[in-house]
């Protein structure tokens, strides 16, 4: 299955990416490499994740935060990047304005 990244979650990917290299020198790229892993992996478990507001939610091993997708077409389409740790209404907001 192919995996497509829209602009908006790739905006949030880079954000993530910028707090956490203010954090500590090399943990940004860590955090980047880590949730691409995560999203690679939806080539071959995309469709099994739990839904939540209407997407499938993929939540990363190593980061507080989660991957929303869905499967279109046999592709598996990533419309945002959350942090978790976010208020669950502001998630859903943020969701339905995505669609």
């Amino acid at each position: 299955m192919r995996v497509r990244i829209l602009r908006s979650a790739f905006e949030d990917l880079v954000a993530g990416r910028r707090f956490y290299d203010r954090r500590a020198l090399g943990i940004g790229g860590y955090y980047f490499d880590s949730l691409f892993s995560e999203i690679d992996s939806l080539a071959l478990f995309a469709g099994i994740h739990r839904v939540q507001f209407g997407f499938h939610r993929l939540l990363a091993k190593r980061f507080p935060f989660a991957i929303y997708y869905r499967v279109i077409d046999d592709e598996a389409v990533v419309f945002r990047v959350l942090d978790c740790r976010r208020d669950p209404n502001w998630i859903k907001n943020t969701l339905e304005q995505t669609d």
